[in-house]
Order: C-alpha cells, then structure tokens, then sequence
C-alpha cells in the first residue's frame, strides 16, 4: 500500500536526520485537487515543534532525500507553508495490475488479525416471530463484517445467541397457547401485550395438529408445550430466512444452556467472592457502579427470577475467560444503547478490559413503498418480514442496499429503486460492470483471443488519464479493507466499488478495448481483468453475487 510506504519512507528518514522522535503523529492524505499531486504529508508542518528549523526548511531537506532514496515518485514538490506533495510513478501502478492479475481472488488480503481470534455476534432476534427488515440489516452487516475480518487475517467464528429463556418466552407460549383455543370456538380474551401476528395462528394449528389433546391438559403443561413448539419452529423459520440470505453462523448459542450447564451459578459465584453483590428490598444486586455504570443492576429478583442481565454476564464472561476470544463484537439494535456500559462494567469486575468488547449499534430501516415510509410493530405483527423483501427484491440488492451505510445512519430502503435496472440502483450498478468486463472477454475469444500470459504483455500502453486513474483506484483497494477493519464499517467497501463501477463504466464508453493494435488491446484486457477481480472479490466482501451476464 502507497501510504504505508509513504508513511515508512518518512519516518526513516527523519530518524536518519534526527533520531528517534516521540509521539510524532502526522498526516498522508490525497488531495482534492490534481495539482498537488496523488499524495501529500504536513510532516514538516508537525516537527516545527520539535527541531529549531523552519517547516519549509524541514520539508526541503526530506524531499531532497525521499528523490535520491526511491523511484517510488515521479515528482515531489515543496508548497508553502512546508507540505509535501507526491506524485506516484507509474511504474508502481503497473507493477501492483501484474500483483492482482497474479493473486486473483487473494488480492486484498491482509494480515493485520495475524490469527486473533474474534467472535462475531449478531442478529440475535428472540425466537417470538419472524425476522423483520431490521433484523436483515444487523445481518448483513455482521455477516458482512466477518468475511472482511476473516480476509484482513482474523479468526473469526460466527453466533447467534439464542434467547429462548424468560418472560417474552412464556407470554409467546400462552399468545398460542390462546390462539389454539380460539381456534376450536373458544372465545378468548387477547392480552393487548401478546403476540398477535398470523405466524401465532399457524403454530397454534400445528400445535393442534401434534397434541389433539392439548385443550384437554393442565393449562400449564399446554402452555408449556405451546412455547417449546413456538420456539422450535420459529427458529427453523429464523435459520431458513438467513440462509436465504447467505448467513451461515458456525454456533447457535442457547441462552438456557448458561443455566443448565452452571455458567450462571458460577459468574454469580465469583461476583459474590469479590464482594461486588448484595442484597436489597429483598432482590440481589451487582455494584456496577464501581465500574462506571449509571447505577447498580438487580442480578436476582425478590421473586427468586435471574434478569435478562445475568444471563448476559455468563455468557460475556464465558466469550473471554472460557473460549478465549481476543476480540468480541455485539452487534446490536439501536434501542439497546443503554445497556452497554452495564455490559462494560460485568466486564471490569471480572478485570477483562473492556477494549476486547466492541458493540455495534444499528440503527432502523425505514421501508419505502410508493413515496411512503411504513412503520413496524413485532407484538401488533404490522412489519416486513425479510423473506418478503427478498422475495420481492432479491438477495443482491437487498444485502447491498443495507451495507450503503454506516451502522449509525438511519437507512431508507427504497423497494421501487431496489427493483430497477438503471445505473440509479447501486447494486445493479456495480454488478453490470463485472458482467460487462465479462462480456468483453467473451468478444475477445470470438475474435481469437483465448488464453493470455499476463506477464508478457506491455501495460506501458496504458497511457490514457482514464486508465491511469484506474491505476490508482485498484491500488486503493487494501487501503479500504484496512480501513473497513479499523472502523468495523463494510459500507467504505460498497463506496469504493461504486467508485470503482462508475470509472469503469466512463473508461468503457470512451475507448475501445478490442482495437486493431493487438498489443494495446492485451495491456486494455488486463486493465479490465483486473477490474473484474477487484469487482468480484469486493462484492464477495458484501455477500453479493458478481453476475457473468444481466
């Protein structure tokens, strides 16, 4: 990557002038304007400070050394009040075509995780109905994160934490449990707070259907088997619509098995031995104060009932000490804010740091349909289930549409826009680009190019701006996955291939490709098949299909 080089070339040269120098931070940035060229630094700008020269004096004497000790620039120029600007050779340009021509698909690849292992976890929906557009962003936006993470060098393991414990699991149980018996002419009282959905009514059919006795029972054990049921089916329906999406996570993780296996008798255990648990007005509570929370949280009920809290300090707790994680991402709904100093504080009391958690808020979906936002309710069953959009939309450009922003941006879902073919869908975009360059090789074989060594070929014919601009977007590609890492944020991934795209697309309608001088038509050729390997190794990034043909 330019910048790192950039950045080291800087730095040992100042150390070779003037020894180490501490807490040196300074800026390589592109400039806005082609007249400072591909790269510029306020280096000279920062050590003012720090040696008795002036910036401009500092910047001279660095680039006079950066011009006898690399070939890396083709031009550096000194501009008032002591910046540096770079202009990059284009020999670089075309050494890095040959390196993605070379490594394919693995280009990109970075090692900054150098194997940590990192969890991953993320939609996480209680199995009370069926996921929602909402979810479908949390979604794509973990699922996505992980390829990335795994590309940049991590280990990365993916889960869904199961919430199948709790209240929200009774009054789901008894939601069908009273469906079942409206069903076979009982008439029933509705609680305004239950599950009112159609999905209530289907398992409360199957229900009827599995257990013919099941109005004849204790109400208990009815409602018992009501919530077992409920869970189980809404889960299957949960893994069936993710995976119509392309999520796949490697551990399904129950809530209850925190219980059943001793893991919150044990947190609670290890709390108490630390002094940080105490009773009062008869529930038991945990001194997250001590730890930077707003206030004390209940751990134990007066009622005798664990809170949703103390399962979340189990399995936090088992994340780190028992499986070892070096990094544990949350990826949350944005009404869960709250909760996560809470989180941060269970975390201290135990001395892990609290840098090793990184929770991810994500803010809602507003659906667009005919100019008009529609509002969601999971209790009131008035919201979008996933499996609709994608019926409607398709998985391409749902997943893309819900990666063009940050987690903490609103996103408006446009259904309309979402179905057209025109270079005003962002998904199509992109995507024709790939099938385009797709389709430009398939014209070469017509025309009796087949296979070609790229290591033969002359790209010192790739002379035209547009193909040097090009050049230098392929290079940027590492740059983004690096950045997309560093701020956990897959959507720079999805603005650089519509970066990308649009160069291609102008490239393309103002030059021939396949022109009479074949020699220019192979460095042309290469140009694009890199451009297809950037295109499709970055739409893997997204869970994207790069289509051959549109």
């Amino acid at each position: 990557m330019i910048r790192k080089k950039i950045k080291e070339l800087i730095e040992e040269t100042i150390k070779e002038f003037w020894g180490e120098i501490i807490e040196l931070v300074f800026e390589i940035e592109r400039p806005k304007k082609e007249v400072y060229g591909d790269y510029a630094t306020n280096v000279a700008l920062v050590l003012k400070n720090k040696l008795n020269l002036t910036p401009m004096e500092i910047a001279e004497k660095l680039a006079e050394k950066f011009r006898e000790k690399t070939d890396l620039f083709s031009k550096i120029d000194v501009v008032f009040p002591g910046f540096i600007n770079f202009w990059i050779s284009p020999k670089y340009y075309i050494e890095n075509l040959k390196k993605i021509l070379n490594l394919k698909e693995k280009y990109g690849t970075l090692d900054i995780g150098k194997g940590k292992k990192i969890l991953v976890e993320f939609v996480s929906a209680n199995p009370t109905g069926p996921l929602h557009i909402g979810h479908g962003r949390g979604a794509a936006y973990g699922d996505s994160l992980a390829r990335i993470l795994n590309f940049a060098g991590y280990q990365v393991t993916k889960e869904y934490y199961i919430n199948d414990k709790g209240t929200q699991m009774d009054i789901l149980g008894e939601s069908v449990y009273l469906r079942a018996k409206e069903l076979s002419g009982e008439k029933i009282n509705f609680p305004e707070n239950y599950y009112k959905g159609k999905y209530i009514y289907e398992i409360a059919k199957e229900a009827l259907k599995l257990y013919p006795n099941l109005l004849s029972m204790e109400e208990k054990k009815a409602i018992e088997i009501c919530r077992e049921l409920a869970i189980k089916l809404i889960l299957e329906d949960i893994k069936k619509d993710l995976e119509k999406f392309r999520v796949f996570y490697d551990n399904w993780y129950s809530e209850r098995s925190l219980y059943e296996g001793g893991k919150v008798e044990k947190v609670l255990s290890i709390l108490k031995g630390k002094g940080l648990l105490y009773e009062k007005d008869g529930a038991l509570w945990f001194k997250s104060t001590l730890f930077g929370d707003e206030k004390d949280r209940v751990v134990i009920r007066s009622n005798g009932e664990t809170t949703y809290f103390t399962g979340d300090i189990a399995y936090h707790y088992e994340k780190f000490m028992e499986r070892k994680f070096d990094i544990a991402i949350n990826i949350w709904g944005a009404d869960h804010h709250g909760y996560v100093n809470r989180l941060k504080a269970a975390l201290k009391a135990f001395e892990i740091e609290e840098e090793k958690l990184k929770v991810i808020l994500i803010q809602m979906v507003n659906l667009i349909e005919g100019g008009e936002k529609k509002s969601m309710s999971t209790r009131e069953g008035e919201f979008l289930e996933l499996k609709e959009l994608l019926k409607e939309v398709g998985v391409d450009a749902t997943r893309f549409i819900f990666l063009s922003r940050s987690a903490d941006s609103p996103l408006d879902f446009d259904v309309e826009l979402a179905k057209t073919q025109s270079q005003e869908n962002p998904v199509y975009y992109v995507q024709y680009a790939h099938a385009r360059i797709c389709s430009i090789f398939e014209k070469a074989k017509e025309s009796g190019i087949n296979e070609i060594f790229w290591d033969n070929i002359d790209f010192g014919k790739l002379k035209e701006k547009e193909e040097l601009e090009l050049l230098k977007k392929f290079e940027e590609f590492q740059e983004v996955i690096e950045s997309a890492v560093e701020s956990l944020a897959p959507y720079k991934i999805t603005y650089y291939l519509l970066e990308l795209a649009k160069q291609f697309h102008e490239y393309y309608s103002k030059y021939r490709i396949l022109t009479e001088d074949l020699s220019l038509t192979y460095a042309r050729l290469g140009l694009c098949s890199a451009c297809k390997i950037i295109l499709k190794n970055g739409l893997e990034l997204l869970g994207v299909s790069a289509l051959k043909k549109m």
